[in-house]
């Protein structure tokens, strides 16, 4: 569940990120609402998965998700480039979180 958890996180991450474009420096009333609850629900979320989650792991694949998601809906949204080298290093990120689900290791509990 906390990875569940952590993936919804993540990709309000990338709503408030995208959000901000929208608020035109938070001075439009409904954007900005929606992006400050997507920022609360999206750092409460993250809050709750770091209680079973290792905080390192958990947030690189915040972050990673977060970015993800803001380039490829900069790419759609706002004709931001897409160009190979750029492609290329959003796989390594990709590859990166990935790896780093897959090297989690749940703790030993001794009872």
């Amino acid at each position: 569940m906390p990875w569940v958890l952590l993936v919804i996180s993540g990709l309000l991450e990338t709503a408030w990120a995208i959000g901000f474009k929208y608020t035109d420096g938070l001075t439009k009333f409904w954007p900005s609402v929606f992006t400050i609850i997507a920022v609360i629900a999206s750092m409460g979320l993250l809050a709750i998965a770091t209680r079973d989650l290792p905080i390192g792991t958990a947030y690189a694949v915040w972050v990673g998700i977060g970015a993800l998601g803001t380039v490829i809906f900069g790419i759609i949204l706002f004709n931001e480039p897409a160009n190979f080298s750029r492609m290329f290093f959003v796989g390594l990120l990709v590859v990166a979180i990935i790896g780093l689900k897959l090297t989690h290791q749940d703790p030993v509990v001794v009872p």
